[in-house]
């Protein structure tokens, strides 16, 4: 069987991450062959897996463009190449394939309420407008593809709400151990300095670059009411960003959330260690005290599943795909609620034992997640689109 994944949209976050993960995995298996159609600045960084071929594609088209461009190119490609099953990994779907179709569905903002308000509220009428456009072929694609793929089950109930549609299925996202903690070597010493400036402070973590949907303004309130009620402790917040817009991907703009850390006073307190490389995030998550996330929208959320893996216990917002991924790993609470949030800190960072439980819980859980499992589960699910 030979697969052709269409990965042309994947650029940053768990798109990265997913071709990262699942090219290995599929190189290992014999029974297969995979073409992978990938931007030239990311097979760059692909190196050479046996049963695996990359077709490159220049990067730069905006994503309308790159939509239509899909539209027209890949079927040709999928003939060319002879492929038996397109992979379509970027939230859209080809209209017409020639040959069966799965669609991997991985962005919630297109059926997020919670982003159009925040988008509206922020004033960001063309951010607006855009989504909007983006979330009716995004609809479209699930009507369009053989079967749709959500990474978790949260994600695939809401995919099934918000398109009638019942050919949703859920397939765990992974985590390689092996992967994540074999580097040991030197960190960078944009890191080192983080963790030096924060020695013998209760250090909070959250992994992301800016945007809008991770929250970070009740993330940032939420610091000022734990500082108050925490000051022996003097809690420090180390973010793997900066507060530049020009320095995250995407068109969200930072500053007023830097003008918000200004004016909350926590200048000193909030840590922008800017983009930590992957291999050596675990050494970031293994030197904090726990993992914070006030994030309204997630399909998967694979930072909890990294910080359950480093025995980081999590103070989450309570949202479907949180509950799900982190399960007893974690404590809840409202997504825009700052007094809730600082409490759960305060509870967890107060009791040793709370906080040793949730570690157990989280090493356990994140033993459940396997990219081994995913991809045995996506082969399968393409063998039965397979023609008899």
């Amino acid at each position: 069987m030979h697969l052709l994944f269409n990965a042309l949209a994947a650029s940053a976050g768990s798109g990265l991450t997913y071709v990262r993960n699942v090219v290995p995995v599929l190189a290992r298996r014999s029974d297969l062959r995979a073409t992978f159609l990938l931007r030239t600045d990311l097979r760059k960084e692909m190196g050479r897996w046996p049963n695996i071929a990359f077709e490159e594609v220049s990067g730069g088209l905006p994503a309308g463009r790159r939509f239509f461009w899909e539209q027209r190119e890949v079927p040709r490609l999928v003939c060319e190449r002879k492929a038996d099953i397109l992979v379509s990994a970027g939230n859209f779907a080809i209209r017409k394939s020639p040959v069966p179709q799965i669609l991997l569905s991985g962005n919630s903002l297109y059926t997020s309420r919670d982003f159009r308000r925040d988008l509206r509220a922020r004033g960001e009428y063309a951010m607006w407008a855009d989504n909007e456009i983006k979330s009716f072929f995004a609809a479209r694609s699930v009507k369009w593809a053989d079967v749709t793929v959500a990474p978790s089950e949260a994600f695939a109930s809401e995919l099934r709400r918000w398109t009638r549609s019942h050919s949703v299925v859920s397939i765990h996202h992974g985590f390689d151990p092996e992967v994540f903690f074999s580097d040991e070597t030197q960190s960078p010493k944009s890191l080192q300095s983080g963790l030096e400036a924060t020695e013998g402070c209760l250090r909070i973590l959250f992994v992301s670059h800016y945007n809008y949907f991770r929250n970070f303004e009740t993330l940032f309130r939420g610091l000022k009411k734990i500082r108050e009620a925490m000051p022996e402790r003097n809690p420090k917040l180390l973010v793997t960003t900066r507060l530049i817009s020009e320095e995250n991907p995407g068109s969200f703009r930072a500053e007023p959330a830097a003008a918000l850390v200004e004016e909350l006073g926590l200048t000193e307190h909030v840590i922008q260690l800017g983009a930590v490389p992957y291999l050596h995030l675990h050494k970031l998550y293994r030197a904090c005290d726990m993992y914070v996330t006030p994030a309204y929208a997630e399909t998967f959320a694979h930072p909890l599943v990294e910080a359950m893996a480093c025995g980081v216990p999590i103070v989450a917002s309570e949202i479907a795909a949180h509950r799900e991924v982190a399960g007893d790993a974690a404590v809840f609470f409202p997504r825009f609620s700052e007094e809730d949030l600082a409490a759960r800190v305060r509870e967890v960072a107060g009791s040793g034992e709370r906080s040793q439980k949730l570690s157990r819980n989280g090493l356990q859980r994140a033993a459940e997640f396997s990219w081994e499992k995913h991809v045995e589960k996506l082969v399968r699910l393409a063998q039965s689109l397979m023609p008899k």
